[in-house]
């Protein structure tokens, strides 16, 4: 496994996140479940895997991550990403919300310090400086590490970045948009989400490269799109493996003429789909970490394979191209 270091994080960083967005997490184990849970995080904390994203609106994510992390006596070892702040029919983004949030965080995961807290939406008239005053009260007493965002733009990353200069006060250093090869079509979640995939979000990906924020990459496999489960020789099967969501935002010819591309990569280099997708992702010109949600044992060791292929100019070329040859 590789590791990498994030601004004021103060343990290395694998360069695979666990994403704890699966169904195992955000719904309540029941007693038989939670041995293949506890099962799971070992199997990934054991190939390597260090970091863990969570979210308050996760159903019972942070919860069980909490419960993980206690019964195996872990937390010096683990960096924790958590979110608060996520809509729920009204303005959320508020210091009011922050704090409320913050408090239910520490209690569910059962620990008094979060190494990565983002805000996880924008809003137009989101109190920037207020939000800020609050996380740097928390990175006083030192009971956050590192701050930052999932689903705001870079335009807000920077006047979020004016705006603690001029209060004096620590920045956002890190963000959490969507990317990976697939384009997203629409945002499958509705209004709120920020991807900075496909050749329209160029300029965005430019910044990053020019700002060096890393880049916590959700969705990097297009939700499934990209993960196996599709297979080009039988759309029709395929397309029933995907949910709602990938089907609104990922479904498209463009990303089926990408897949293609990289079944044939992966058929080359004798590896999955998924590898060669995770390898694209890491062979940017800026940091990024793909977040993987992953409730398979076997295929967490396959991921973390990904981080030894080095793709050539040419397959990057034609992933990005979509060109079988």
């Amino acid at each position: 496994m590789e590791y990498r270091t994030i601004e004021h994080v103060d343990k290395p960083v694998s360069k695979i996140v666990f994403g704890c967005a699966n169904t195992m997490m955000t719904s309540k184990p029941k007693i038989f479940q939670w041995g293949e849970v506890l099962h799971l995080l070992d199997e990934a904390l054991e190939a390597g895997i260090n970091t863990f994203d969570t979210a308050e609106n996760y159903g019972e994510s942070e919860i069980v991550l909490g419960k993980w992390i206690n019964k195996r006596k872990v937390r010096d070892k683990v960096v924790i990403i958590t979110k608060g702040c996520h809509p729920k029919g009204y303005n959320r983004v508020t210091p009011e919300e922050l704090k409320k949030d913050l408090k239910q965080s520490f209690q569910r995961l059962r620990t008094d310090y979060i190494d990565i807290y983002m805000l996880h939406r924008d809003s137009s008239d989101a109190d920037i400086k207020g939000l800020l005053q609050v996380l740097n009260e928390y990175l006083k007493k030192k009971k956050i590490g590192a701050i930052g965002v999932s689903n705001w733009t870079h335009e807000r990353i920077e006047e979020a970045n004016k705006i603690a200069v001029q209060n004096g006060l620590r920045g956002l250093t890190v963000s959490s948009p969507n990317f990976g090869p697939a384009k997203q079509i629409v945002s499958p979640w509705g209004d709120g989400c920020v991807s900075i995939s496909g050749t329209e979000n160029e300029s965005a990906r430019r910044w990053y490269e020019e700002n060096q924020i890393p880049v916590l990459a959700y969705s990097c496999l297009g939700r499934g799109m990209f993960s196996g489960k599709v297979k080009t020789s039988d759309l029709e099967d395929s397309k029933a493996k995907l949910d709602k969501f990938a089907l609104k935002g990922y479904w498209c010819q463009e990303n089926i003429d990408r897949l293609a591309c990289m079944e044939k990569i992966a058929k080359e280099r004798k590896c999955s789909v998924a590898q060669v997708a995770l390898a694209w992702i890491m062979q940017q010109k800026f940091e990024v970490f793909p977040i993987v949600t992953i409730s398979n044992r076997e295929r967490i060791r396959e991921n973390i394979w990904a981080i030894d292929l080095k793709l050539n100019e040419e397959e990057i070329w034609r992933i990005n191209e979509g060109q079988r040859e």
